[in-house]
């Protein structure tokens, strides 16, 4: 049992639904090493649930993470950090591995390791109260996952000036840089998240994966394409996909999610 995270999946066998992964480690959810490695297993089982449509990655309406645990990490000693380091910088990205669409819901703060794992989901939303930000140089330290997905999303320059001066960024200028992508009220975080995600219900989830795996290719992108694309041939959401089309038009499809 995970002590510091809690996964809510989809009920019945059958039913497709939105599942939500919660980030619990009160008062300000830091990060630690074993926080960290439960939401990857957490993300593995949702990749595994063919219930799940998309997921949703929320703290609490005070906080999603006011960032790293120092107290841990400055008991670390090179031989540990350097072997832990590459386990910790795959589960931090682990929201841009799984095939669901996941969209993380940002309140109050969203710091260090926090941000890193929310930089690794399709989509951030957050309250109009918010503070990203990647401090982890003023400890003298780096972001461990964060720095390329950074610069990918908001340019080398941003990213830069993110990352060297460690400084804090306001909701107003975090939409502005495109590094979240929609701000809300602070008491609608949650629901804003939640009505993302569940318009994948229904949807065709082998050719959402197969999107998702482009994206995630980077440079390669281009031929992870025709692959993903030709493997779509073989599904059951390809065949009623193009019928429905067809037939009916876009929108009209039932798909099956295989």
């Amino acid at each position: 049992m995970a002590e510091f995270v809690t996964l809510d999946l989809p009920e019945g066998d059958a039913a497709r639904g939105v599942a939500v992964l919660r980030i619990a480690r009160p008062p300000m959810n830091q990060f630690t090493v074993q926080l960290v490695r439960e939401v990857a297993a957490a993300a593995e089982t949702v990749a595994a649930d063919t219930r799940v449509a998309a997921l949703v990655v929320y703290g609490d309406e005070r906080v999603f993470s006011a960032g790293d645990d120092l107290a841990e990490l400055s008991g670390l000693d090179p031989d540990q950090a350097a072997a832990m380091a590459a386990d910790l910088q795959t589960a931090l990205g682990c929201l841009a591995k799984i095939g669901q669409p996941t969209v993380a819901a940002i309140s109050g703060y969203g710091l260090g390791s926090g941000l890193e794992l929310a930089l690794g989901a399709d989509r951030r939303i957050i309250g109009d109260n918010v503070k990203l930000g990647l401090p982890q140089i003023q400890a003298g330290l780096i972001p461990l996952a964060g720095i390329r997905r950074l610069s990918l999303l908001i340019g080398p320059g941003p990213a830069k000036d993110l990352v060297y001066t460690g400084r804090f960024v306001e909701a107003e200028e975090a939409l502005a840089l495109g590094l979240v992508d929609e701000v809300v009220a602070p008491d609608d975080v949650y629901t804003a998240a939640l009505r993302w995600a569940e318009q994948f219900i229904g949807g065709p989830a082998r050719a959402l994966a197969a999107a998702k795996a482009v994206f995630e290719a980077g440079p390669h992108g281009l031929d992870r394409a025709w692959t993903e694309w030709a493997d779509l041939f073989t599904t059951e959401d390809r065949e009623i996909g193009t019928r429905s089309y067809l037939a009916d038009g876009p929108g009209s499809a039932a798909f099956v999610g295989r």
